[in-house]
């Protein structure tokens, strides 16, 4: 196979996970803005997402999160996914929108919180067993304030607790992810602050607990491409959230800030062969002013364009280089590649694939952002509320 045709080949296997509550309203903490077609329930998600995998070709799941997407029959859910052309992905959990939660979830100092939170947890691999899921995602917003507020090293003696239990209920092909954040909503300590924490949780639970590397939950300035080097040689990287940032976790589009940053990231991915390990590729944003469908199929192909670049690096001249210690050599090997206009390529490969070469465009023509809007009246509109 030659090296053109090894990338397109990895091109077309690539898959990024959607997450369903990017189909739904979002905003800021000021408001949430409603839009014209936005679905009403998890099926209506489903069907989005379908149309984004329609028009990219590796957009093959969706994540759900639960209570947001809670139906009487995640079987029967999984099945309307599969007549899609799709499967469910992550379960993401939520021990952050009930006032039981105030102090905390599982490292909350009462137990019976602990225990409403963990049992949470347990309802997810539940729901994992029947739709048939790998990953459960978790994502906690416990913390503390003030200093003396809590016993920080009893939460952590909590938080081992907690996930040992769910740990155990993981089935033999499922796996947990756990999620870090520097900040927000606890401003003093978070109790699962950085990759640090999380990794040294993983490593005590055992091989199916991995670490998810957001890319917005990172004080600026952070080398995040570090980070994911480190975590695929430890074999501990389950998987990404997608997004961008300009202050804090602002979860705008990945690519749109940074996307030299994305481009560096990716390289590590392919470095670290983690394109084939089993690394899960999702988007994890909210589409506050811009139409949403677009967004993610928008997104979806900065993952592609910046995987793309990533495997057009020369990495015999940049080794060569940096073997010699010919630092503005090895910095112009990468910093070709990443000045590689990729476009005409992809739109090879989505032609190779069946697909129209023009994602956005083909999504205009088939009058589906059309339709829902003509469809969709009446009922509740999805949120973070529901």
């Amino acid at each position: 196979m030659t090296e053109l045709a090894a990338v397109k080949a990895a091109l077309k296997t690539q898959a990024v996970e959607t997450p369903s509550w990017a189909y739904g309203n979002s905003g800021t903490r000021f408001k949430v803005f409603a839009q014209a077609g936005v679905p009403r329930t998890p099926w209506e998600k489903v069907d989005d997402a379908a149309q984004v995998h329609a028009v990219t070709g590796v957009a093959p799941a969706v994540a759900l999160h639960i209570p947001w997407d809670r139906v009487d029959d995640y079987a029967a859910l999984a099945r309307h996914a599969a007549d899609r052309g799709l499967k469910l992905g992550a379960i993401n959990s939520n021990t952050f929108q009930d006032d039981d939660y105030k102090l905390g979830s599982i490292c909350h100092p009462d137990a019976a919180v602990r225990r409403k939170a963990v049992d949470h947890l347990l309802e997810c691999v539940d729901i994992m067993d029947a739709t048939g899921s790998r990953d459960l995602k978790l994502w906690f917003a416990d913390g503390t304030n003030y200093p003396g507020q809590d016993d920080v090293r009893g939460r952590q003696d909590r938080l081992a607790q907690g996930l040992a239990e769910v740990y155990e209920r993981l089935g033999e092909r499922q796996r947990m992810l756990l999620e870090y954040k520097l900040f927000e909503p606890a401003f003093y300590a978070t109790d699962v602050p950085d990759w640090g924490t999380a990794y040294a949780h993983c490593l005590k639970l055992g091989p199916k607990a991995q670490v998810v590397v957001d890319t917005g939950h990172h004080a600026p300035g952070t080398n995040i491409e570090f980070i994911v080097a480190s975590l695929l040689r430890e074999e501990r990287l389950g998987g990404f959230d997608f997004n961008s940032r300009f202050y804090a976790d602002d979860d705008l589009m990945v690519g749109a800030a940074d996307p030299f940053q994305l481009f560096r990231i990716m390289y590590e991915v392919v470095r670290g062969g983690g394109l084939t390990s089993g690394v899960a590729f999702m988007l994890d944003q909210c589409h506050n002013v811009e139409a949403k469908i677009p967004a993610i199929i928008r997104s979806v192909m900065n993952v592609q364009e910046a995987t793309a670049k990533a495997l057009l690096v020369d990495r015999n001249a940049l080794s060569a280089a940096q073997g010699s210690g010919d630092v503005l050599e090895a910095n112009a090997v990468l910093m070709d590649a990443y000045d590689t206009d990729v476009r005409p390529l992809l739109r090879e490969v989505r032609e190779e694939m069946g697909l129209d070469p023009e994602p956005l465009a083909a999504y205009r023509r088939s009058g589906w952002a059309e339709q829902i809007v003509a469809d969709r009246t009446g009922g509740r509109q999805a949120g973070w509320g529901a």
